[in-house]
């Protein structure tokens, strides 16, 4: 099944929404493009699938694709003829996580919580409309959250990303959800509206969002942001658990505080700064 193009995508790739900027280099915009449009259930993509994907002209993909393939961030089967992400995109991604130093002090609190509440504990950053998972601590439990490291989840339904969207400046918050508009539709985004807000509201009196299987039908959460690299980037980590273990009660009462105290931890550790704990009028 073809994979729904963002409107975020659709700008980044569009000569056309691109050349009122005069700084924006497209051809650079395409060859990015390219290399997100892997997920992580993909094995090898061809350059047909790539340009249904991205929305880029086939011929212009062959082109971004050997180009890719000669700088060492994508791979070539010739007997598949198609493509896999190569190790450079690898190179990319731990300069980022060792820059931050996050995933070394973080990942010990983060599975003590776990265990102690029997539940997954994920740390995560935003890519456009979804969050992506930096690391990922599960339970001792049997039931517990069958994700991992590189898994990616929304912003608009999940309490780690609402809980980024609480720690955003109103601008960058209100840009981000006309962009969620925008890819969901007004007659689902309503719905979705009404979540959030409620999720900020509960932010904003008790220091974390909420999600009670408003992502996954069975799954409920608590998330908390946190500002590094001198309060300028946010991440967030959330805490969660199937349903019928993690009732909303457990989440207000217990879950939510103890992740509050996680991440504060956290934080201190880091020398980084709190995010807000009220939002933006």
């Amino acid at each position: 099944m073809a994979r729904k193009r963002s409107t975020f995508a659709q700008a980044a790739t569009s000569p056309t929404g691109a050349g009122k900027d005069r700084n924006f280099v497209v051809a650079l915009a395409r060859g990015l493009e390219i290399l997100r449009c892997f997920e992580p259930e993909d094995g090898v993509l061809g350059n047909r699938e790539i340009a249904a994907r991205t929305g880029i002209p086939k011929p212009t993909v062959s082109r971004l694709t050997y180009t890719l393939t000669h700088l060492g961030y994508l791979a070539y089967s010739r007997r598949l003829e198609k493509y896999r992400l190569a190790p450079g995109v690898l190179a990319l991604g731990f300069s980022f996580l060792a820059g931050t130093g996050i995933r070394r002090t973080a990942r010990p609190l983060m599975q003590e919580l776990a265990n102690r509440m029997d539940a997954a504990v994920s740390l995560g950053v935003r890519d456009r409309l979804r969050m992506v998972y930096l690391e990922h601590c599960r339970g001792g439990g049997n039931l517990t959250l069958a994700l991992e490291a590189g898994s990616r989840i929304p912003v608009a339904t999940t309490a780690m990303g609402r809980a980024l969207l609480a720690a955003l400046a109103q601008e960058e918050r209100d840009e981000l959800m006309q962009q969620m508009r925008a890819h969901y539709g007004a007659g689902e985004w309503r719905s979705i509206r009404a979540g959030i807000d409620e999720a900020l509201e509960g932010y904003a009196e008790r220091g974390f969002c909420t999600s009670v299987q408003a992502w996954e039908r069975d799954v409920n959460g608590a998330g908390v942001p946190l500002r590094i690299g001198h309060g300028e980037d946010v991440v967030a980590f959330n805490c969660g658990a199937p349903a019928f273990k993690l009732s909303r009660g457990r989440l207000l009462s217990e879950v939510g505080p103890a992740l509050v105290a996680t991440v504060h931890d956290i934080g201190k550790r880091l020398g980084a700064a709190p995010a807000p704990t009220v939002m933006e009028e």
